[in-house]
């Protein structure tokens, strides 16, 4: 009697494992999986458009210009295949505009402005964060005879780009002090560079700025030419009152010690400050801004060390974007991060 081999299953996988058409069968089931695998993670959505976004900054060597250059690099790794197109401008009414129209997605512009402007399409506007503020700073040189805003009658004084916040509150501080902007100085409407390059030259007695702290092209004329900052503290009650104020924005503010160290006074300055706001519109992609607000935030302290302003960029405070809602794509990045 012929003795009978047992039924070994393991015995008969390997023996079909070792089958050409067994291992071809295999080996195209693996090359399925992998392509399959492969299809559906490149065809996934990031969550938001790529391609090229445009940003409005604000005048060549202005804080805006600078923190825009430095954000570029952090919005392309928080959002890979997001270009950052930055362009230069008058300043914070410009940037309005120019987001209402679409001709920029994102930009800064100060909160005064915001609650200032009155033309078509100002309900289309959101805010993406709170950033830093601007303190409002008149330059003279230091052997100038101005100690106050009222001693500026009859001289020439750089008042801003017209479309600029600068603008905006420097004839509003002019009122304030008692002095129509347009007849009891001789205005002159230029960037924060060439307003420092012209009182270098000794063809400006004196010029306004509203930036961050230090701005760039201030430091650099006072390792130049002696000057001196102006107090104007006086005046932070007298902008609510000013006709055409419309804004509880402005607040008084101190300019620390050493802010400028070749400038006089070498104590602190008394002043004004006014929010700056990351603004974009209401129809802009929600995952596209998301990605903004993180940027942003995530980017504080590379910026910072760079832009001083920037180290003021709070998550604590960026959700405080008076007069303007935030935008739900902003709003569902502080949700997502909130302890």
């Amino acid at each position: 009697m012929t003795p009978t081999t047992p039924y070994r299953p393991g015995a008969a996988v390997r023996a079909a494992a070792r089958s050409p058409l067994w291992r071809t069968v295999l080996v195209l089931v693996l090359l399925v999986a992998g392509f399959g695998g492969w299809w559906l993670s490149a065809g996934r959505s990031p969550g938001y458009p790529r391609g090229e976004v445009r940003f409005a900054t604000g005048v060549q060597r202005g804080v805006y210009d600078r923190y825009g250059q430095l954000l570029q690099g952090h919005v392309s790794r928080a959002m890979p295949g997001v270009r950052l197109a930055l362009d230069n401008s008058e300043g914070s009414v410009d940037n309005i505009g120019r987001v209402i129209n679409g001709r920029d997605t994102f930009a800064i512009a100060t909160a005064d402005a915001v609650a200032d402007y009155h033309e078509p399409g100002k309900e289309k506007l959101r805010a993406i964060a709170r950033l830093y503020d601007d303190y409002l700073q008149l330059v003279v040189p230091a052997s100038s005879p101005v100690r106050r805003t009222a001693d500026l009658k009859g001289l020439k004084v750089g008042v801003g780009l017209p479309q600029s916040g600068v603008n905006l509150v420097t004839r509003r501080l002019l009122t304030a002090a008692g002095l129509d902007p347009d007849h009891d100085i001789v205005p002159v409407p230029k960037g924060v560079g060439e307003a420092a390059d012209d009182l270098r030259a000794g063809t400006l007695d004196a010029f306004f700025w509203s930036g961050g702290l230090p701005t760039s092209a201030l430091t650099d004329l006072s390792e130049h030419v002696r000057i001196r900052i102006v107090p104007l503290s006086d005046l932070a009650e007298a902008l609510h009152k000013a006709e055409g104020g419309g804004t509880d924005a402005y607040r008084a503010a101190t300019m620390p010690k050493g802010t400028y160290p070749n400038a006089e006074p070498k104590d602190a300055v008394a002043t004004v400050a006014v929010p700056n706001l990351l603004i974009t519109r209401d129809d802009v992609d929600p995952g596209l801004v998301e990605g903004m607000t993180r940027a942003v935030i995530d980017s504080r302290d590379q910026i910072g060390a760079q832009v001083h302003a920037a180290q003021l960029v709070d998550l604590r405070t960026a959700v405080y974007t008076d007069p303007l809602p935030l935008h739900t794509g902003a709003a569902r990045y502080y949700r997502s991060v909130k302890p």
